[in-house]
């Protein structure tokens, strides 16, 4: 791989920002939660999720596994079974819609399990998602930005790397020409040189004003690219950092998210 593109306390519904929260907040909301509970059958996952996401944010969601991270993902495509509170999207409540009229509203999804068709080359993959939103990229502009993927074009899914087909995943989410990127996970199991062309990647995309929520359990991944951090625990946010807090935070978030 070749590309170089380069308040720490628990809180409630009515959280107090600081200075990086309150400026996202003079910018379009593009994300918004409003007490979202989930449930997948019987089992009620997400209780209360709250939080927003400015236009041209990155925001982590991070947490323990089983906190209700990905369920928040999954809830706002609207890929859990049942879901009640609000979830706006550019000022739109979309809590009642089916994931194919929210994805049409500008939202790409990449799976923690990345849904790369095997039997497809690279290049076929990238050309098989319609446009949802308008204004995508183009197979050559995803090219010049992941010229890793130009050099495997003609490969099968199964044949790319890991970080290959992370890649890939992400690239065909770019190509719909959505706007508000939910990833999950992207960083999960790779080697530390892959992990670091990832974080180029998002700072490429953070620059190009992409708004981007983003699960991670590598909080050493996002702690210089997210803007502000929502920390996940039984289905609910229970803290809530900005990017100038994160280093005085260490101890806490460790209480929140360390093994």
């Amino acid at each position: 791989m070749t590309t170089s593109l380069a308040l720490s306390t628990p809180i409630s519904a009515a959280t107090e920002m600081g200075p990086t929260a309150a400026a996202a907040a003079q910018r379009r909301q593009i994300l918004a939660l409003q007490d979202v509970h989930a449930w997948y059958g019987e089992s009620h996952i997400l209780h209360g999720m709250t939080l927003s996401v400015a236009e041209g944010e990155v925001v982590s969601l991070l947490g323990r596994n089983g906190g209700g991270r990905t369920t928040t993902l999954r809830a706002i495509m609207g890929l859990v079974d049942r879901r009640k509170g609000s979830i706006r999207i550019a000022g739109a409540e979309v809590i009642a819609l089916p994931p194919h009229r929210i994805a049409r509203l500008g939202v790409g999804y990449c799976p923690e399990e990345r849904g790369i068709f095997a039997s497809l080359t690279c290049e076929e993959n990238l050309r098989l998602p319609p446009s949802q939103a308008g204004g995508g990229m183009s197979v050559d502009e995803i090219y010049a930005l992941l010229p890793n993927l130009a050099e495997r074009r003609k490969t099968q899914g199964t044949r790319l790397s890991g970080g290959e087909q992370q890649m890939l995943a992400i690239a065909r989410v770019l190509r719909t020409g959505s706007r508000l990127l939910l990833l999950d996970e992207i960083s999960e199991g790779l080697a530390p040189v892959i992990v670091d062309r990832l974080l180029e990647l998002i700072t490429r995309l953070k620059s190009l004003n992409y708004t981007i929520l983003l699960v991670e359990q590598n909080t050493h991944f996002v702690e210089d690219l997210a803007d502000r951090h929502f920390v996940v625990e039984r289905g609910q946010v229970v803290l809530h950092v900005t990017a100038a807090e994160l280093a005085s935070s260490a101890e806490l978030l460790e209480r929140y998210i360390g093994v």
